[in-house]
């Protein structure tokens, strides 16, 4: 509390402090051993996104088209600088847990999303979202494994937020909230920031996300079902609720963002097909 006093950072309410698990394992390791702990998520997460996608696509072009992606996707999961972030631990982990997730075997995603949001409580979306899906698809095991994880979440916000209440008072500064209301355009902005699009002009990078997102959509499979129902609510939600300068929600779902990239062709040409089908149904009366 003292260094957020320092830093002139707002103490209320409890969700400007980020829960401590991520500072209390960097604050017991050494900074090399934080690093590699780092890198090795990282190239598991890769590792596991690269066998998924190696069984949707089984040609060579678009294998290598999406590894390229999911790489574009991660350049800010291997950056030294932002290994504070909790983003980037938690954006990994929620990465790693969609790719594991497949229909009958869901505990190792379960335990690794719980993890991601007892590191960012933003993480919930997520994990929600995968709790729904489940129940809706009548996975019920699966939905009451998600719904205890929620459950763990749920009490070690309510004892973060009792730990906070107990170090902060009314005079300590206020965050301005979340009431940012700045449409879809600074979602396309937090995916640009967050991964390899930065590179390219805004007006490209922002026919890429949408393409991306329609590259999710039409791949059946429900691996992309989850998916692009993730993408889309943390799209929604950084369009209604984050400020200019929260656009870093964004990371919570970069890795494999762009990978949506790689299912676009086809999905485009099975649009195009259906939009120049011209055959006709023809309807005879039979007299009798």
């Amino acid at each position: 509390a003292d260094a957020l006093r320092t830093g002139s950072y707002p103490l209320r309410p409890f969700l400007t402090f980020r829960l401590p698990g991520l500072a209390m394992v960097q604050a017991s390791l050494p900074p090399m051993a934080v690093l590699a702990l780092l890198y090795l998520l990282a190239v598991t997460t890769a590792w596991v996104w690269f066998r998924r996608l190696a069984e949707a696509l089984p040609r060579t072009p678009p294998r290598i088209a999406a590894t390229i992606l999911l790489a574009a996707g991660m350049l800010a999961f291997v950056q030294p600088g932002l290994i504070a972030f909790h983003e980037i631990w938690a954006g990994l982990l929620v990465a790693l847990s969609l790719a594991l997730r497949r229909p009958g075997r869901w505990v190792e995603a379960v335990a690794i999303g719980c993890i991601a949001m007892l590191l960012r409580e933003t993480a919930v979306l997520y994990v929600a979202i995968m709790a729904v899906l489940a129940f809706v698809e009548g996975h019920r095991r699966e939905a009451i494994g998600w719904g205890a994880a929620l459950a763990v979440f749920t009490l070690a916000l309510i004892a973060h937020a009792v730990a906070v209440h107990g170090v902060t008072g009314p005079l300590d500064a206020t965050s301005p909230g979340w009431a940012g209301m700045h449409g879809f355009g600074l979602f396309v902005r937090a995916m640009t920031l967050a991964t390899g699009l930065q590179l390219l002009p805004s007006a490209l990078a922002a026919l890429l996300v949408a393409l991306s997102l329609f590259g999710w959509a039409s791949w059946r499979d429900p691996l992309a079902l989850r998916a692009v129902a993730t993408f889309a609510a943390y799209a929604l939600v950084i369009s209604l609720f984050a400020r200019l300068d929260t656009f870093y929600w964004g990371l919570l779902i970069a890795p494999a963002f762009l990978i949506g990239l790689a299912f676009a062709p086809d999905g485009l040409r099975d649009l195009m097909t259906r939009a120049l089908d011209r055959r006709r149904v023809r309807v005879q009366r039979i007299g009798q």
